[in-house]
């Protein structure tokens, strides 16, 4: 049996831990904070709740897979709800698309915007099919060789076009750009340095379509703590992990304030920058900036109004609301997220743009981006794109020190709540099961 130590108690990490103690690994897991989840935990003020981190939405999938090879399936644990809209974009123009999660709607959703807008946004997410299942079979879902990746991977991979400039070729309509690249600018990206590849989240989010977790994608967490527990993880909270101790080229430990917690394998699931041993290993790279964020409780649903569990307000700042969290007393939970020239209070700004909730205010938090990450010990957002580079310079999820492996969104493939669950599949694929341990598929 081998000793595993996963560093870092958020999303990546649980998921990382649950499926290597399946394995019949010995798992132990420390987390700096005194809670699990990371930013997908839930932030509580004065009977309300809001979800923490930045995601609204989750490919099922993912963790249907999770909590399949961990144990009991998710439909035991979790209830998910499809949602009919991704989201509902409003543009400075006035007019607004409700984007619906299946092909046919989206076509008639962009007709009506404009006559042939339709067949051209079905025309763009078709075009990522090839790439979709391409990197589902030589990247995403399996240990990819950086060095010796399939010629079609490759190709993709190490393509110099940027969405910015296929969407400029692709679509004349700035109402089409502006969909396709949001996923990458709401998570604070230059459509510049992103490779054009990418952009099959479009494709992605209309064949999975959209889905959450009745009230609150924090329930995740809940479920996942209460896995850990079966799994006989063990779970060491407000243990601050100082570095990986390598000696001889190998990870055999953690440095804590407490001492050395000695492993045969390190799973980080955490940005590798905290790390001293492995900052140079990362020192091309730079974390993706969360936006300014306000969490507000609201006195009355029934006088706000009706939107749907994601709307995007296009602009300069541009705002994107989420209600859904939980309240007391008929109220509502919403989050706004603000980014770019946010000059104002936040609750300004979104009135401006035609949603005014500051008389129904009864709570609030108000978090900076400087904020966010210092109470996460990093960007839940992971790696800034800075070209096709990206890619290679980012870790996972094996590591050039051996016995280190990498979990999380700052690893291979990357952040969000989809890409970050396949990180975790990796590494279980990489570590595999302990000596003797015959793993039912």
């Amino acid at each position: 049996m081998s000793r595993v130590v996963v560093v870092g108690g958020g999303f990546g990490g649980m998921a990382a831990a649950v499926r290597l103690a399946k394995l019949g690994h010995e798992v132990r897991l420390l987390e700096r904070s005194t809670a699990l989840g990371g930013a997908l935990a839930a932030r509580e003020q004065d009977g309300f709740t809001w979800d923490a981190g930045p995601s609204s939405t989750l490919v099922p999938a993912v963790l249907r897979d999770l909590f399949r090879k961990s144990g009991r399936p998710l439909e035991r644990e979790l209830d998910l709800e499809p949602l009919d809209l991704v989201r509902e974009h409003r543009f400075e123009d006035r007019t607004v698309l409700r984007l619906p999660a299946t092909r046919a709607p989206q076509v008639a959703a962009f007709d009506a915007l404009s006559p042939g807008l339709g067949r051209q946004w079905a025309d763009w997410t078709a075009s990522f099919t090839d790439d979709w299942e391409v990197l589902r079979r030589g990247y995403l879902e399996v240990p990819w060789q950086r060095e010796a990746l399939p010629r079609e991977v490759a190709a993709r991979l190490d393509s110099r076009e940027t969405l910015h400039k296929r969407l400029r070729r692709t679509f004349r309509d700035e109402r089409l750009r502006l969909v396709a690249g949001h996923p990458f600018t709401a998570d604070g990206h230059d459509l510049r340095n992103v490779p054009a590849w990418a952009g099959l989240v479009s494709y992605l989010e209309q064949r999975f379509g959209a889905w959450t977790v009745p009230g609150g994608l924090h329930q995740v967490t809940t479920a996942l703590t209460a896995r850990l527990a079966t799994r006989r993880v063990e779970v060491d909270l407000g243990c601050e992990v100082r570095d990986v101790v390598v000696r001889g080229g190998r990870a055999v430990a953690v440095r804590t304030d407490q001492g050395e917690v000695d492993a045969d394998v390190v799973v980080l699931a955490v940005d590798p920058r905290r790390m001293p041993a492995l900052a140079r290993l990362v020192e091309r790279t730079m974390p993706a900036i969360p936006p300014t964020v306000c969490h507000v409780g609201l006195r009355t649903a029934a006088d706000l109004p009706d939107l749907p569990h994601e709307v995007v307000l296009h602009g300069d700042p541009v705002i994107v609301v989420r209600p859904g969290g939980t309240a007391p007393d008929g109220g509502a939970a919403w989050t706004i997220h603000g980014r770019g020239r946010l000059a104002e209070d936040v609750l300004v700004a979104l009135a401006r743009a035609g949603v005014d909730v500051r008389p129904h205010v009864v709570t609030r938090i108000d978090l900076t981006p400087r904020e966010l990450v210092q109470e996460w010990g990093g960007s839940p957002l992971g790696v800034l794109w800075q070209g096709r580079s990206t890619v290679r310079r980012r870790l996972g999820p094996d590591t050039p020190v051996t016995g280190l492996v990498t979990a999380g969104a700052h690893a291979t493939p990357g952040a969000g709540l989809p890409f970050v669950g396949l990180s975790a599949a990796l590494v279980a694929q990489v570590v595999g099961p302990a000596d003797g341990v015959r793993v039912r598929r």
